[in-house]
């Protein structure tokens, strides 16, 4: 039976993935999203486009109506530029996601799926990241997603409003951004590529990094939301359970490098992704290696 869906961010790149999909197994989809790093060719022509900010409660709630499920995807994404802009950061990733889950509770949804981060760990000693770990993160976007998991939580426990928390390892894929503050190295590194430029690694590169597909990431979500052992609350990693250095993914899209800045970031990301096996019933079908030679046919490199 199809079921209305409502995607925050659904002209981002990994939530217009989620659109896409939804729409594909006959669901009814609507949209909310503010186009500040969302683009409108990213919008599927089934869904209901509603151009809003999260921040404004009165304009978003009516659109909760009816709604079955809420995808809580939209946010101010990225570790540097939250540190260079904390308080434009907090307003989106927190006052945002306390309006999503006020509006879901008082239209009765019956999931949120909250879109959370691997950033939350910053550095650790062991590998691989698990989720009963301390938090440890390295930046307000971090500290931001990890109390965004604990409103959800609150929500589950005093209103019995059903919400899971999925922490994402560095997604890529179809749609990904190539340019702007909140592009990942992979998309740094293509952009580069197709300028005629060096592949600019930070620090020594040997810093490596889970890197998860969007269209695993878009199974978790769609899975969580219909998982009957999800919704008081729980927080579950969505990661391949590999992982690469900078260096070796330069290495694979192939180009000269050059060493260039430092910044603060974590040492290694490496998911331990057996509870979303337990709970979800997912697993990563993605290999990168492979997925990456596709795409560079496609990019033209």
């Amino acid at each position: 039976m199809p079921k209305k869906c409502l995607v925050t961010g659904g002209a981002g790149f990994i939530g217009s993935n989620l659109v896409d999909e939804l729409i594909k197994r006959g669901d009814e989809v609507v949209i909310i999203d503010n186009l500040s790093t969302g683009k409108k060719e990213n919008i599927n022509p089934g869904a209901k486009f509603y151009e809003c900010d999260m921040r404004d409660l009165d304009k978003i709630k009516p659109l909760f109506a009816g709604v079955d499920y809420v995808f809580h995807l939209a946010a101010f994404a990225r570790v540097q530029p939250s540190i260079e802009d904390p308080i434009t950061a907090n307003d989106i990733n927190l006052n945002g996601t306390l309006n999503v889950l006020t509006a879901a509770k008082d239209a009765n949804v019956k999931k949120v799926i909250y879109s959370a981060s691997s950033s939350v760990y910053g550095d650790q000693k062991t590998m691989p990241l698990r989720e009963d770990m301390p938090v440890h993160t390295l930046s307000p976007y971090g500290l931001q997603k990890y109390v965004g998991e604990l409103y959800c939580g609150l929500f589950s426990e005093i209103y019995g409003l059903p919400t899971v928390s999925l922490r994402y390892f560095n997604i890529y894929g179809n749609r990904q951004l190539l340019e702007g503050a909140y592009c990942l190295v992979m998309g740094i590194f293509v952009r580069q590529r197709l300028a005629g430029e060096p592949m600019t690694i930070t620090n020594d590169g040997e810093q490596r990094r889970d890197f998860t597909s969007v269209v695993d990431a878009v199974r978790a979500n769609i899975l969580a939301a219909g998982s009957e052992r999800t919704g008081k609350g729980e927080v579950i990693n969505i990661g391949r359970g590999k992982n690469y250095s900078v260096n070796e993914l330069a290495k694979m899209i192939g180009g000269p490098t050059k060493f260039g800045g430092k910044r603060i970031e974590p040492k290694e990301t490496l998911a331990d992704n057996s509870l979303a096996k337990e709970l979800l019933g997912w697993e990563p079908t993605v290999e990168l290696p492979e997925w990456l030679e596709g795409y560079k046919r496609e990019m033209g490199l």
